[in-house]
């Protein structure tokens, strides 16, 4: 989301850029119809949509890291540097302390701004690296959570980093590890184009007037993405107020949820009958509406995860194992 200097803008960048904010957008606009009761419990969690989310971002990545080489290969110009990372690190302490205030059990603690910062200071120390030495530390860093994940990093403190054993719960969770190594290849791309000639060819591409808008929104990509989910969300709530979407109750939503999860990797008759087992176990603890509200802590994840290894081992038992 950083932008580069009007004398060396492509303006191909600007439109890849808007046509994510466009993804994006279709995206958080499910997350609400899916929150508001709209969708299914537990849709842009699984399949298709958490592929489309996580190209979403990784997309993000890759454009700033492009970016970033476009603004600052030959020369780092500091004092734009410094504007562009204020902006971007105050973005990201606003977006932590609204969604804080207004969830606190999954606020967003390192998200895609968080990273984007935080990757934009990191990728100062590859600006002068060939690109294939960039492309290799890209899948080193990508590789990393496959080899690294330690329980020594499990304190939240440690959290930003994507190598602890336990996941935290978060709306949008974005470490630098494997997440900085999109950034690094967006980079190693732009530096490939460099060092080929193919950046002056891009920049030479004269776009369509149907693109004019993606273009604009590419240009103040970090406004429209502060904005854009604040009107969704308050446009599907008004809605909401209106016509109310079809209520269930707190065990069928679980239910659903937990088969439409389940079903990723097991199957139908498998995923039925476990989550009936899942159900009674959360209801017979009282974890049940915390859990459906957000609000589970760390000691009530772990004996989740007891319940479900127990569940899955009795289902697997009685049927002879699937």
């Amino acid at each position: 989301m950083t932008q580069t200097p009007t004398s060396t803008r492509i303006v191909l960048i600007d439109v890849l850029r808007g046509a994510a904010l466009v993804a994006m957008a279709i995206y958080h606009f499910t997350w609400d119809l899916e929150f508001f009761g709209y969708a299914e419990p537990g849709l842009t969690a699984v399949g298709g949509w958490k592929f489309f989310a996580r190209s979403i971002a990784s997309s993000f990545l890759a454009l700033a890291g492009f970016s970033l080489v476009l603004a600052h290969s030959r020369e780092i110009r500091w004092p734009s540097f410094a504007r562009r990372l204020a902006k971007v690190g105050a973005a990201a302490a606003a977006i932590s302390i609204a969604t804080y205030l207004a969830m606190p059990e999954t606020f967003i603690f390192f998200g895609i701004l968080h990273q984007i910062a935080v990757a934009s200071v990191l990728g100062l120390a590859f600006l002068r690296a060939p690109w294939f030495v960039t492309a290799i530390a890209a899948a080193l860093v990508i590789a990393a959570p496959s080899l690294l994940r330690t329980p020594l990093l499990d304190h939240p403190a440690w959290w930003w980093t994507g190598l602890s054993e336990t996941l935290p719960r978060s709306n949008d969770y974005v470490p630098v590890f494997p997440w900085f190594g999109a950034g690094l290849a967006g980079m190693a791309l732009a530096q490939l184009g460099r060092s080929t000639g193919a950046l002056a060819r891009l920049a030479a591409i004269a776009m369509p007037r149907w693109s004019r808008m993606l273009s604009l929104a590419g240009r103040y990509s970090l406004s429209v993405y502060l904005l854009h989910q604040p009107v969704l969300i308050a446009g599907v709530f008004l809605f909401s107020q209106l016509f109310p979407a079809a209520s269930e109750t707190a065990e069928v939503r679980f239910r659903l949820a937990c088969e439409t999860r389940c079903g990723q990797d097991r199957g139908e008759a498998f995923c039925a009958a476990y989550c009936l087992c899942m159900l009674d176990a959360v209801e017979r603890n009282g974890f049940l509406d915390p859990l459906m509200a957000g609000r589970a802590d760390a000691v009530m994840e772990q004996a989740v995860a007891a319940m479900a290894g127990t569940c899955t081992a009795d289902i697997q038992s009685n049927s002879g194992g699937e």
